[in-house]
Order: structure tokens, then sequence, then C-alpha cells
């Protein structure tokens, strides 16, 4: 800052984000109220050694200004003091003649406090608002603004990241759009333009931040910043006092996202239903929704374990939530907020999610046709969705263990086509036969594309295996697919998507 740039700032007197204090011989005892305040609003100025009534410049006492910086700086990085602790620089600076000290303060990331009290700045100074609940909760309202998830992990360099994973996300990218964006970057340029590597403005420094790191994290790294990061998947049809199957979920976003679908489909009677003249899975479309926003839209701050639970009657999810209103939404009425909008822009890079706001109307749309029934959204600080599946969903857990034929009700079991005590995806309600269909459904066919991205060299077995059905329904649905061939032979060979065709 220059001594003409401190100059104007003088002139201008004081306001909503600049702060005179005379503090001649000692710190003033409301400075620490005015950097909480500053921090909790957008940043501002602070001047000491100037009078803020005439804006003249006293000047501190010269012998006391190391004494003076020093005693601040220690009491910012007290938590006791001053809750987050902040790093700021005070600096001093000699006007006509006489020294002052200059405090830059900028916006912080997170609510503060100061003895345990909140401050907020308004045109007529800093304001108290600890006991004002409707104050609060603005204040947290507006610090979504800069969201939990762009902290900075500055201590953390790119080696914490799973650069298999982003070249994964990459390819599902790339498969989705010709001439991406992502299409001649390296890991890093991806991670910069989603805008997951920032400078911490407490700090100065940059670093990746807490949403690179849940959408590419190392499993270990996600743990050491987030030890309470999981999402409990659940399937409770027989055991209803505890569950029939369970997936604990404590991975990188863009594996979970693939781990609840799987879990859900595993679980979930595909109904094919008409979509203008394609035939389409609503289980999918269904699943699609609720997993992207369990996992797109959940407050991260807080240790609330996610859910994503199916009941014979039901499946629903719960996750953490800044809620910006309270009770059950109406879809006519609904006006869409973003709560990690850094994540939710990689979801719809790679096609896990789509527009703001979609995901309420898209659920609402396949569950009349999956079921006839009508999901419900509650907003609160648990969000909670709930989507009615009743009978045709059902598919029960348990059977011999087997793989390749009957019920085996268990995770590594493929079905393919015969009884298995339920609905188990190859026949609807009204009996009819749709395991033929399945070559045709979008849903099924960009899962292919996804596994043969991840792991081009997948075998036939493997491939059946995480779609839940027999070889020979794999096989139909490859046969209607063109674009996708197998290059070379045996173990040698691998899959070819040819995006031309």
């Amino acid at each position: 800052m220059t001594i003409e740039e401190l100059k104007r700032l003088i002139n201008t007197g004081e306001k909503v984000d600049i702060e005179f204090k005379k503090s001649h011989d000692k710190l003033n005892r409301d400075l620490y109220e005015t950097v909480c305040s500053f921090s909790n609003r957008d940043g501002g100025h602070i001047f000491l050694g100037i009078v803020d009534e005439t804006r003249e410049i006293c000047g501190i006492n010269p012998d006391k200004i190391d004494k003076m910086k020093k005693e601040f700086t220690t009491a910012i990085n007290n938590s006791k003091k001053i809750n987050p602790p902040m790093y700021l620089v005070p600096e001093d600076y000699e006007i006509d003649g006489k020294k002052i000290i200059y405090i830059y303060v900028p916006k912080g990331t997170q609510v503060r406090r100061v003895n345990g009290r909140i401050f907020d700045r308004t045109y007529e100074g800093d304001i108290d608002i600890t006991d004002n609940a409707e104050l609060v909760y603005k204040l947290y309202a507006r610090k979504q603004n800069t969201y939990f998830v762009n902290k900075v992990y500055s201590n953390l360099g790119l080696e914490f990241l799973d650069f298999d994973v982003i070249r994964r996300a990459k390819k599902l990218a790339l498969a989705r759009v010709d001439n991406h964006a992502w299409t001649n970057m390296d890991e890093e340029e991806i991670l910069r333009s989603s805008g997951l590597i920032l400078t911490d403005p407490d700090t100065g420094k940059e670093g990746i931040t807490l949403a690179a790191i849940l959408l590419f994290g190392k499993d270990s790294t996600i743990m050491s910043v987030l030890p309470q990061y999981k999402t409990d998947a659940i399937y409770r049809v027989k055991n209803m006092d505890r569950y029939d199957d369970r997936e604990v979920v404590i991975t990188n976003l863009i594996d979970s996202f693939r781990l609840l679908m799987d879990f859900g489909k595993k679980h979930l009677n595909d109904v094919f239903v008409t979509e203008g003249d394609q035939s389409i899975s609503a289980r999918d479309k269904i699943l699609r929704e609720v997993v992207s926003n369990i996992l797109v839209h959940r407050d991260y701050s807080n240790g609330y374990t996610a859910q994503f639970v199916i009941e014979r009657d039901k499946l629903y999810t719960k996750n953490s939530n800044l809620p910006h209103g309270h009770g059950e939404l109406q879809l006519n009425k609904f006006d869409p907020f973003p709560k990690n909008p850094l994540i939710s822009k990689v979801f719809r890079e790679v096609g896990y999610a789509d527009e703001l706001g979609s995901g309420m109307r898209n659920a609402n749309k396949y569950t009349k046709l999956y079921s006839g029934g009508t999901p419900i959204f509650v907003e609160d600080d648990i969000f909670e969705i709930v989507i009615p599946i009743e009978a045709v969903a059902e598919l029960q857990v348990g059977g011999s263990g087997t793989q390749d034929g009957t019920q085996d009700g268990t995770r590594n079991g493929t079905q393919d086509g015969t009884q298995n005590g339920a609905w188990n995806g190859t026949q609807q309600r009204n009996g009819t036969q749709d395991g033929t269909q399945n070559g045709t459904q979008d849903g099924t066919q960009q899962r292919i594309m996804e596994l043969i991205l991840e792991n081009p060299k997948i075998t036939r077995r493997e491939m059946a295996r995480r779609l839940n059905v027999s070889l020979r329904t794999l096989q139909r649905i490859l046969n209607k697919m063109p674009t996708v061939n197998y290059e070379g032979t045996g173990i040698n060979g691998h899959w070819q998507i040819d995006r031309d065709l």
C-alpha cells in the first residue's frame, strides 16, 4: 500500500469497511471487535493513530509500535481470543511526520467470534449480534457464498490427490462432449480451471481446496482432513432392526457416485418406461438424482453421517444441510440455490448431474413413471428425500450365494433372468419381459461406457457382474452399441470407443 493510497482511504472517512482508532500508546480494547466484524462482513481497513471524528492523524508513540504490533499478532492467533484464529500482518507507515499502523482484514471464509461473541459490521460500526438469532442465521447464510468446501489446504501438495481419478473424470467428460475444454489440459490445469486450487484469503497462501480433496483425494487424505466423512448405504427389507445389506462409502466423490449407484441398482427392480420414442430406465434416472444430491449438496462442515436407505416401500436419503428455509419443498415454489458450486460443476462436466434445480424436477417426473408416487423433499438442518417405491422395486437379499444363475443376493452375484424370489430386473410388474430391452437403454449403455473408460481392459464377465446382468444379456447390449468394439484378442486386447460413428 502506497502513502498516496493510504491518504485516499483516510480522506474518505469511516464507513462500513474503514475504521479509525486513536491508539496512541496502546491498542484500543474494541479493536478485535472491529477485526471480527470486518471478517464476518466484507473485509476492511483499520488505521491506528487517527482520530475517528476529524480524520486527524494524531500518530502513535514510536516507542510503542513494535509492542503494539506484537500484541496484536499474538492475540489474533489465539483461538481463545478470536475463533477461528487469523493471520494478519500490521504494517507501520509515516505520514506527514507521524507514525500510524495499517491493518487490512480480508473477508473471512467462516463466521468468527471474539471472546465468544459474534460481531457484524454496519455503517453504524461494530454490532454484537450474538443474541439475535435472525441476524446470526443471515450471517451464516451469507458465509455460504464462500463455502466450507473452498477451505484451502496450503500445506498439502498435489501428491495428496489421486491423479488416476482425475484422469477417469477427464475421460468421462471427453466422452460426453467433443472438443471439451479439458481435452488438452493436464491434471493440474483441470484443477485450476475448475477452481479447485485457490489462495487462502486469511494467509495469502495457495493450495488445494477441500472440494478438490473430496472429489479427487486419496482415501487417506480425505480421512485426514475430514474424518467424519462417510455415506452409509443400507438395504433393509427383511431385518428391519438392522439391515440385510450395507456398504459404508468413504472414498472420493467420483467413485462414491458409482458405488452408490451400483448399490441402488443391485437392490431395485429396473422398470423401463417410454419417454418420447425411447425406452429408458426410470430407476437409473431416479438414482442419479438422489445420489448426486446427497454427494453434491451436503454440508461437509457437519459430522452427520449421510444415509442412503432402501426399504420395502421407499428409498430415502438424509444429509446435513445449511437450510434456506424449513419444511416440505413444493415443486412449483421451489427456488434453488447453490451449496457447493465447484463440486456441482465437476459433476456436471462428467455427466453425473445437470443444471441447478433440475434434480427435484427429474426425481418428481421419474418417480411418477416408476412407482406412480410423488417424492417428498424436506428442507431443514437435515435434508431428506423420500422416494415411494412400493413392491415395484423390491428385490430380496439372500439365497445360495452363487454367481451365475439362481438366487444369490450377494454383492458379487449376477442375475441371468431366473427367479430369485422377487422382481429381479428382467420382469416388470405387468409380467412383460424387459430383459431383451436392456441393450436399447441409454442408462445401461452409459454405464458400459463408464466402465470401459475406467478400465479399457475390463472383461465381459466383470462388466456383467458390475451391471448385474448375465453374459448373454451383456452381449445383446454390446451388439447394439456400434461405437464400442473389442480390439485384439484375449487378455492382450482392449475396448475401444469410436466417437466418429
